[in-house]
Parts: structure tokens; sequence; C-alpha cells
């Protein structure tokens, strides 16, 4: 896997409490604005359909393709920081 941002590093450094979808790796302003818009307002929520999907990388990529019209590489960024922080906090 590449190197991870920044913005991955101090996600996945602490709990995620009330981040914003927009916190997310991956998640930019457009990407977080189209996710608010259905409903995908906080990190925690964008976790729990990870978690629904069961941590399968493929089916969550697809979902947020789907969900909010991100790439390969913002879908690879967002599933990578949700996986490392499951790893770490669950």
């Amino acid at each position: 896997m590449s190197s991870t941002s920044q913005k991955h590093k101090e996600f996945v450094a602490e709990p995620m409490g009330e981040k914003p979808v927009m916190a997310l790796a991956g998640i930019g302003e457009v990407l977080g604005k189209r996710l608010e818009e259905k409903g995908f307002d906080k990190a925690y929520v964008v976790l729990g359909q990870f978690l629904v999907l069961k941590k399968d990388e493929e089916l969550f990529r697809d979902w947020l393709k789907d969900t909010c019209g991100a790439n390969v590489k913002q879908q690879g960024d967002c599933y990578g920081c949700l996986k490392e922080w499951c790893d770490a906090f669950l």
C-alpha cells in the first residue's frame, strides 16, 4: 500500500468521537458535501456503513463510488483509513 497522508495519520491516531466526515482520508469538501446530503455527516456514520459491509474492501469501495462518486484513489484512502482505525480501536 502507498504511504499514508497526514490526514490519515491524524485520523487513526485517536478515537473518532464527533469528527466530521471530511476528517476521513480521501474525503474532501466535494465528496464530504455529497455524503452529508445523503445523511453521512459524521465519520462514525461512514464507519457504520463500513461495518455493515463487514469491512469488505470491494463492497465499501463500490458503496463509496455509488454514494458520492469517489475515484479509485479516494476509495482506497478512505478504506485504508477506516481499516487501520478499526484495527487500532475495535
